[in-house]
Formats: structure tokens, C-alpha cells, sequence
């Protein structure tokens, strides 16, 4: 797991414990057999985790930058920004552990698979009042980040929308490349290159290039079930553009026997 502690010590002490676990790196694996190979979905293996946990990092550090206050340092007292990090990392590299189970119902079956491996991971970082503080924000944001949740810190919206931005097309790769096709599949495809910039008119502006229209659908979904609730609306905007004058192929025949 390659994430940019920078002067975050807590967050580098958790890293190594992470890249020490494992159990947790098995999961990992385990969970792409079910959701790739068995089920033909988007990856959900490290790649995915690595992704959504760089990209909630660099959310973060914008809205910082910004002079944004994250939710645990608001209202738990002693709780500094760095512990923020260290919620929406492991919440990040966490929230899809169900899905070594199964997919329906993973959000919840990741909560008891999380809660003893974030007391490991946290036994040589925090002492009790603070590793349990950190594991229920942990906690929350992994619930939160299902299509009905209900964020109620900026930390768990931060999750909710970091995990519906890995949806550029190497996501889709190895499935489609089985010869895989739904819309899901299609529209990921479609999806060149996602950058989170900081904004003008808001402190996060996320462009989207698309080398296909079926990215659309992506990013309606990433607007309507993801965005909309998180509590980071009036932080952030988003562009999409369709490249060239000509679109990408991405199938050439779909047929229904």
C-alpha cells in the first residue's frame, strides 16, 4: 500500500501496520476473487483500495489547505486534523471487506470484519479512549459509503465520494477483457482520466475526461447517489468533457439470446 504520509506520523505508523497485516492484504485478494472472477464486476482488490485512499487523502488536504475543519477534530476533544487522516485511510482501504463474503449486504459485513483488524492495526498507534474513537468514526464512514447512507462527518462523505471516483476505465480491465459487458462495465470504460484539482469558485473541482458518452452514466450516478448527501456539495464542483471528434469503441456487438 503506497500512500504519502508526509509529516502525518500517526498516519506513517498505521501504513506500516497496514503493509505488515497479512490477514488484511488476504482479504484484499479475497475479495477480487468474488467481485472480479466470480461475479465479473469492477476491481475491488489493493489497486482499488490504494486508489480510493490516495484519492480521500488528496480531498483532504485541499479542503485543509483551505482552512476546512474535518469532523473529529471538531468534536472530539484532543483530536487533532492528523487523526482525521488516519479515519478516512482506514475507513478507505476497509469499506469494501464484505465483499470477500458476498456482495449483497457487503457494507454491514465489513463492519465486523474491520472492527478487530482496526484494533490491531492501531494497538501500538493509539491508547484505548482514542483507538476506540478512531475505530467508530472508522466504522461510520465504512456504513456510510453505501448508496443509501447517510454521512454524518466530513470524513465518511469524504469516503463515500473518494470510493465512486475510481471509476476511470483500468478499473474495468480485466473483466471486460473476459469478454464481460454491462453498463456498469461500459461506462467505466469509458472514463479516460479523473483529476481533483483545487477550484476557483469552490476548494474542489473534479474534472472528468471521457473518451465515450457512456461515461454519462458514471457520472450521473457519481452526482445523484454519491455526492448529493455526503456533506461535501458546497465544497466542491465538477466538469466532465468528452475528448476528440471521434468516440472510442469500447464493444462491437452486445447480443441477448
Amino acid at each position: 500500500m503506497n500512500v504519502p504520509a508526509k509529516n502525518n506520523e500517526k498516519l506513517s505508523n498505521v501504513l506500516d501496520a497496514v503493509n505488515a497485516n497479512e490477514e488484511l492484504q488476504t482479504l484484499w485478494e479475497a475479495i477480487n476473487v468474488n467481485a472480479v472472477t466470480r461475479m465479473g464486476m469492477t476491481d475491488h482488490g489493493p489497486v482499488h483500495f490504494q486508489i480510493v485512499a490516495n484519492i480521500a487523502l488528496r480531498i483532504m488536504r485541499i479542503l485543509h489547505a483551505e482552512g476546512i475543519e474535518m469532523s473529529a477534530e471538531r468534536d472530539h476533544e484532543g483530536f487533532t486534523y492528523e487523526d482525521s487522516e488516519v479515519i478516512v485511510f482506514l475507513a478507505s482501504i476497509t469499506h469494501d471487506l464484505g465483499m470477500s463474503i458476498q456482495r449483497k449486504g457487503h457494507e454491514e459485513m465489513s463492519l465486523f470484519l474491520a472492527n478487530r483488524l482496526l484494533h490491531e492495526l492501531l494497538a501500538d498507534v493509539y491508547a484505548t479512549k482514542e483507538r476506540t474513537i478512531i475505530i467508530s468514526e472508522t466504522l461510520h464512514a465504512i456504513i456510510s459509503h453505501r448508496s443509501d447512507g447517510k454521512p454524518l462527518t466530513l470524513e465518511a462523505g469524504i469516503v463515500r465520494v473518494a470510493d465512486a471516483l475510481d471509476m476511470t476505465e483500468g478499473r474495468s480491465r480485466i473483466s471486460f477483457d473476459a469478454g464481460l459487458v454491462d453498463i456498469h462495465l461500459v461506462s467505466h470504460n469509458a472514463i479516460k482520466e479523473i483529476r481533483i484539482e483545487q477550484g476557483e469558485t469552490k476548494p474542489i473541482h473534479i474534472v472528468v475526461e471521457m473518451n465515450n458518452s457512456a461515461g454519462i452514466f458514471q457520472i450521473d450516478g457519481l452526482f445523484n447517489e454519491k455526492i448529493k448527501g455526503s456533506g461535501l456539495e458546497k465544497y466542491l464542483s465538477l466538469s466532465a468533457t468528452n475528448l476528440g471528434e471521434t468516440e472510442k469503441k469500447i464493444i462491437q456487438d452486445y447480443e441477448i439470446e
